[in-house]
């Protein structure tokens, strides 16, 4: 019976350990089809709700989350995208207009990153993305790549001192993330729309051991690609927490929350 009383009170403690951490949420995004079904009142009022620290986000057009950063700054950290319309997600690399439009953004106002963008194989290599690597160099801002392997070594090769945020972990086996993380200092990433790093509140043993080897270079991520998905902001939130109380204590708070704020943060006091 003292056992079984023991184990009911280490879970109680840990389900209110999971209650209580914070999230950043390192992938969220509040484009042009998401104004008027989520006002930007709500949005704030959904990532608070959640528990949300601080929450890295992107729109297509901009404007979107220009005006979340207006209501929240302490809030909302932005990324611009090479994307005034989710209709360009596979196109831009070729379009010569994206970057007067990034130009002028840049201008008026201020980011932690570009992206996330999608990129795949040479197309890194085309006039665009290398000249948005270029700017990304000069105002000093992350890039957030949804990419694959080859496309993430070619953003490198173009610029070795880039600091990258590879979204969705490439979508990749943990294995091959851990070799990429081990070849590359300057990477980072994210687990938004993954959900094979956990099962029933446990993490997976390959996940597992990546994020030991690695606790400062994961962060989580919603990922609200569409307007929908910002109903689910809350509820991912508390699954992450529910699988982030299966590791040692610092690691769930380092891939929770203070990664994202160790890299991202400073953009509310500059």
């Amino acid at each position: 019976m003292r056992s079984l009383a023991a184990g009911a009170i280490f879970c109680v403690a840990l389900g209110a350990l999971a209650a209580e951490l914070p999230i950043f949420d390192a992938h969220l995004h509040y484009s042009h089809d998401a104004w008027d079904t989520v006002p930007p009142q709500e949005a704030i009022a959904i990532l608070r709700k959640a528990g949300l620290k601080r929450a890295l986000i992107s729109s297509s057009g901009d404007d979107g989350q220009q005006r979340l950063y207006a209501l929240a700054p302490d809030l909302v950290i932005p990324e611009l995208r090479p994307y005034r319309s989710r209709g360009e997600i596979s196109s831009w690399f070729r379009d010569e207009s994206v970057i007067p439009y990034l130009e002028d953004r840049l201008k008026r106002h201020r980011y932690a990153g570009l992206g996330e963008f999608h990129l795949y194989g040479a197309d890194a290599d085309l006039p665009v993305p290398r000249r948005m690597v270029q700017l990304a160099r000069q105002h000093k801002l992350f890039l957030h790549a949804h990419s694959d392997i080859d496309a993430i070594e070619r953003l490198f090769r173009q610029w070795p001192e880039a600091r990258i945020l590879w979204a969705h972990s490439g979508f990749d086996r943990p294995e091959k993330v851990r070799e990429m993380l081990r070849k590359h200092k300057n990477l980072w990433c994210d687990l938004a729309f993954r959900t094979d790093q956990a099962r029933g509140g446990k993490v997976d043993p390959d996940w597992r051991a990546a994020f030991l080897e690695f606790p400062d270079r994961f962060m989580v991520g919603t990922d609200s690609f569409t307007p929908e998905r910002w109903h689910y902001i809350g509820e991912h939130a508390n699954w992450s927490r529910q699988w982030l109380a299966d590791l040692p204590k610092d690691v769930s708070e380092r891939i929770a929350w203070e990664n994202g704020e160790t890299l991202f943060g400073g953009l509310q006091a500059q």
